[in-house]
């Protein structure tokens, strides 16, 4: 071998050994960079480990403390996990039973929820999906449900998960809310008030009827909507009596932006509306005008109405005789009028913030004043009469009537009375019971007179029967037919002479009080009046209703009806008779009524037949007395008495005694 393949062989070998050392050298160092990658590696492992176990403890406590009910379900709506949110809100728990989505759809809810699990299939997911479930336990509850599809490796959905929120406290508030707000705009719309309601811009945001009712608007108050205010304003500037002050007006108030309420506006139609605007301030912002219109036409007329009548009454208060005192209570005189002042003596000035017993003293009763305004604190009113003495020491008699005077408030405040002068009328008062003693008198003297001339009469009347039926006994048999005729003539004219003369006596003591007033059961006098009067087989008595317990004297309402019934049967003139009695309650009063089907009174007679000695039939046994008895006795009683009539059909008599 030559020295220069030595050479070669040499080199060869340093470049041999030296390309050892370096790849020696970057094996070590990859030894050492991959030791180092590996202990990262190692350290990275450990902490994703840990982070896996973190996030899943946090998955995990999320999942069973979340607040809203979570779900995972298979393909086929098998609820494969829950939580105990899930578990409260539907009722089921899959740990004790099978439970599947399509168990709790609402059941007008399916195609709805069939359409939205469709979506999740078809997109992978579905948010806020809102529908009724109802529960294991029936109850129906409104959910907001947001859901995905689980995916394997492969890509395949093999399961989809959601988070249900019970919502049904939030759709009950909604529709509460919706319920309120389409109230409030029905009543808005039908208020009785016109409604603009404007922008920030002017621009019209709501309206109503009454608006369009009250400015002739032919439009719906919708078709309003985002009309320009500052147009319609100028339109409707020419409306009213003063054009260019409504404008003025309305621009002064936008300015200022403080709420304005009563201004009055004229329209050239006589029509007054009042005007109101409210600011719509949020967070120191201006954000719209609300406008009120009402129609104040009527209430105007009836403040000018009102103030006319105050006038009026002011004055005539004023002049009236009647004296008008107006006290605090304190019973101190806040006000008089003229004519009181003349009744009293006293001027305004004397009388004004003076106490009323002080300044008018009561002869016998001095405390009346005192105790009659104490009434009138308790809201008291009444009337009573005083003997109280005036500024010139002379005594007058008033009657007072006083009653409460109250505050807006319905605080009795004081009283106001009115005085009228009774003094002429307690002379006349005193004048008339010395009259009534002298008539009362005079009456009892006329009554005894009246005896005693019924039996100074009678006395020649039964002279001359017993007469007749001597010489009739001691001449038996020697007087011819017409003598016999003449005799009984006689007789009959001497019966009816004498019933005439007690008819007459009946009817001058009717009209007074022979003893005190009693109860009288008139059922009891009705039937007491049958088993007396003779009453033939063909007539019946029939009372209709049960009759009252009325306050009287018995023997006079006797009288009264006996008159009646006694007529009925003297005037019936049918096969058989009918008469009948009934009653009826009419308040105050009781109302009788007597009807029979006799031989009927002309219409032209029905007043005339209550005149004493008034007798349609010249009957020997009619005096013409008797219906006068009834008229004096039914007047006695404070009553009224009338008919009702036709010839050949009957009568029925009305009459009404007062209750006691």
């Amino acid at each position: 071998m030559s020295q220069d393949q030595i050479e070669i062989l040499k080199r060869a070998l340093k470049r041999e050994k030296a390309a050892r050392k370096s790849a020696e050298k970057i094996l070590e160092d990859k030894s050492r960079e991959l030791y180092d990658i590996s202990v990262e590696l190692k350290s990275s492992n450990i902490k994703l480990n840990d982070l896996v176990e973190e996030k899943s403890s946090t998955i995990k406590g999320i999942f069973e403390n979340i607040n809203d009910a979570y779900l995972v379900i298979d393909m086929f709506g098998n609820v494969l996990k829950m939580n105990d949110v899930a578990i409260y809100v539907f009722g089921y728990d899959i740990d004790k039973e099978n439970f599947n989505t399509t168990d709790i759809i609402y059941k007008e809810d399916v195609e709805y929820t069939y359409n939205a699990f469709k979506e999740l299939y078809q997109n992978g997911f579905f948010n806020d999906f809102t529908a009724r479930i109802v529960t294991k336990f029936k109850e129906v509850k409104w959910v907001q449900i947001n859901a995905t599809l689980i995916y394997n490796k492969e890509g395949k959905a093999v399961a989809a998960q959601g988070i249900v929120r019970d919502i049904t406290k939030e759709k009950e508030a909604a529709n509460l809310l919706i319920e309120s707000k389409n109230r409030l705009s029905a009543l808005v719309l039908n208020l009785n008030s016109g409604i603009i309601l404007e922008d920030e811009h002017r621009k019209i945001v709501s309206s109503n009827t009454k608006f369009c009712e009250l400015f002739k608007v032919d439009a719906q108050p919708h078709e309003l909507f985002g009309m320009d205010c500052r147009l319609a304003s100028e339109q409707n500037k020419l409306m009213f009596k003063d054009p260019s002050s409504f404008i003025e007006r309305m621009d002064e108030i936008l300015e200022k932006k403080v709420a304005v309420f009563g201004d009055q506006l004229e329209m050239i139609d006589g029509t007054i509306l009042e005007r109101n605007y409210t600011p719509i301030i949020v967070a120191g912002k201006m954000k719209g005008y609300l406008w009120t219109f009402r129609d104040i036409t009527l209430e105007k007329n009836y403040s000018l109405s009102l103030e006319a009548q105050k006038e009026k009454y002011s004055n005539i208060i004023a002049n009236m005789n009647l004296g008008l005192v107006e006290l605090n209570t304190n019973n101190e005189i806040l006000m008089v009028n003229q004519s009181f002042t003349e009744m009293s003596g006293y001027t305004e000035e004397q009388l004004l913030g003076k106490v009323e017993s002080d300044i008018f003293p009561v002869e016998n009763d001095s405390d009346i004043i005192v105790k009659e305004n104490l009434k009138r604190l308790k809201g008291e009113s009444n009337s009573y009469e005083l003997k109280t003495k005036c500024s010139k020491g002379n005594f007058k008699h008033w009657l007072v009537s006083s009653a409460p005077n109250y505050n807006l408030s319905g605080v009795v405040v004081g009283s106001i009375g009115i005085h009228l002068d009774i003094t002429e009328f307690k002379k006349l008062e005193l004048q008339k019971e010395s009259i009534l003693k002298e008539l009362e008198s005079s009456n009892n003297q006329l009554h005894e007179y009246a005896h005693i001339v019924s039996h100074d009469l009678k006395s020649p009347l039964r002279s001359i029967d017993a007469l007749t039926s001597w010489i009739k006994a001691d001449n038996e048999g020697k007087f011819d037919e017409m003598t016999l005729q003449n005799f009984e003539l006689l007789d009959t004219t001497l019966e009816t002479m004498e019933k005439l003369i007690s008819n007459v006596l009946e009817y001058s003591s009717a009209g007074s009080k022979s003893q005190e007033d009693e109860d009288v059961d008139l059922n009891r006098t009705l039937s007491d009046l049958k088993k007396i009067l003779f009453v033939p087989e063909n007539i019946s008595i029939n009372i209709l209703n049960k009759l009252p317990i009325v306050k009287g004297d018995a023997t006079k309402f006797q009288q009264l009806f006996q008159n009646f019934i006694s007529n009925a049967i003297k005037f019936s003139d049918k096969e058989i008779g009918i008469i009948e009695i009934d009653y009826k309650d009419n308040n105050t009063f009781h109302q009788f009524s007597i009807k029979d089907n006799g031989i009927g009174i002309e219409k032209k007679y029905h007043d005339k037949i209550f005149k004493i000695f008034t007798s349609l039939n010249k009957r020997e046994d009619s005096t013409g007395i008797g219906l006068s008895i009834v008229k004096k006795l039914i007047d006695l009683n404070e009553g009224d008495i009338w008919l009702e009539s036709e010839p050949n059909v009957g009568t029925t008599f009305f009459f009404t005694l007062k209750k006691r």
